[in-house]
């Protein structure tokens, strides 16, 4: 249960109902069942961190994506212990710049210096596994 309650969202209750419904017979049963028909039980969607390598840092999201919609990237961010800005400023970690980003905040943030990190980068960033 400690594991869990690592996760945000989840206490001890919910470690619990989770815990419980795993040790009974009845449920692994159903999952094996649900397996067996087909039904995949991973998702690549959003993965749950080792480690909030986000931690502590702002990211502005501007332009469009491929991989993710910007409400799927900014659970990521949270998810990963960063918070999401609304504009950019000093306290601006880094722009997560998707295609057709508005040329006045990429100004903006090349004007203060903040780096613009692209799709692919921010993906790797956030499943490098820690050393």
């Amino acid at each position: 249960m400690p594991d869990l309650c690592r996760i945000d969202g989840i206490g001890e209750v919910t470690a619990k109902a989770i815990r419980t419904f795993f040790n009974d017979e009845n449920n692994l049963e159903l999952i094996h069942s649900l397996k067996n028909a087909g039904v995949t039980l991973e998702s690549n969607f959003i993965t749950i961190p080792k480690e909030g390598v986000l931690k502590g840092k702002t990211i502005v999201i501007s332009g469009t994506f491929t991989q993710h919609s910007r409400e799927a990237y900014e659970q990521i961010i949270e998810q990963h212990g960063g918070k999401k800005g609304s504009s950019i400023s000093r306290k601006t970690t880094f722009v997560l710049a998707g295609a057709a980003m508005g040329p006045s905040k990429k100004e903006k943030a090349e004007s203060l210096g903040i780096p613009l990190i692209n799709e692919e980068e921010f993906l790797s960033m956030i499943n490098k596994q820690p050393e």
